[in-house]
């Protein structure tokens, strides 16, 4: 793996190659979606400060599940467990869906207050991240860009990293047409 923006969230050449295989030129995306593809920070609280309302985490699915196969980004084995979340990120105020994430996490490597947290919904992945104070980086993995039912999204996969092992790994998905 070769990790994207890790000192600068600036690539030249501005075309990147996709996970799907395409290629998408990154200077033809609104600024501020090229922000939050490249950012290390924390998503809803940059869209909470871009579009100026309060952003929701609106759990879709959350389980506990036991690999069947290898999870190579997380070095899982089978056998292993995982705790597996989607969510969109929802404007209080405008009802309007900013992002949709799904994602793999390690629940061992997590402190068990944190992880029953996480568990109950009480806020994103980041926040509670930061809120704990652990000391972590995010390596982004790959964009890709898909088009469904004539709406086009563009996404990002990247894994957190805590004490040099890779606990959670997120894809976000951002629908181009709120960026415009």
């Amino acid at each position: 793996m070769n990790p994207l923006f890790v000192s600068s969230g600036y690539a030249e050449p501005e075309v990147v190659t996709l996970a799907s295989g395409g290629a998408l030129d990154l200077s033809t995306l609104p600024a501020f979606l090229r922000v939050l593809l490249t950012t290390d920070g924390t998503v809803t609280k940059s869209i909470e400060s871009y579009f100026w309302e309060p952003v929701r985490v609106v759990t879709i699915e959350q389980k506990r599940t036991q690999l069947s196969e290898e999870f190579t980004s997380l070095k899982k084995k089978p056998g292993d467990e995982l705790l597996v979340r989607e969510v969109q990120l929802v404007g209080e105020r405008s009802k309007r869906i900013y992002a949709h994430a799904h994602s793999y996490v390690c629940p061992e490597a997590l402190p068990a207050e944190m992880c029953s947290d996480l568990e109950l919904g009480k806020v994103g992945i980041g926040e509670l991240l930061r809120e704990c104070g652990l000391e972590t980086y995010r390596e982004l993995m790959h964009l890709d860009k898909e088009e469904h039912d004539g709406a086009v999204s563009i996404s990002r996969t990247y894994r957190i990293v805590m004490a040099h092992a890779p606990i959670i790994q997120i894809t976000e998905k951002f629908p181009l047409a709120v960026y415009l």
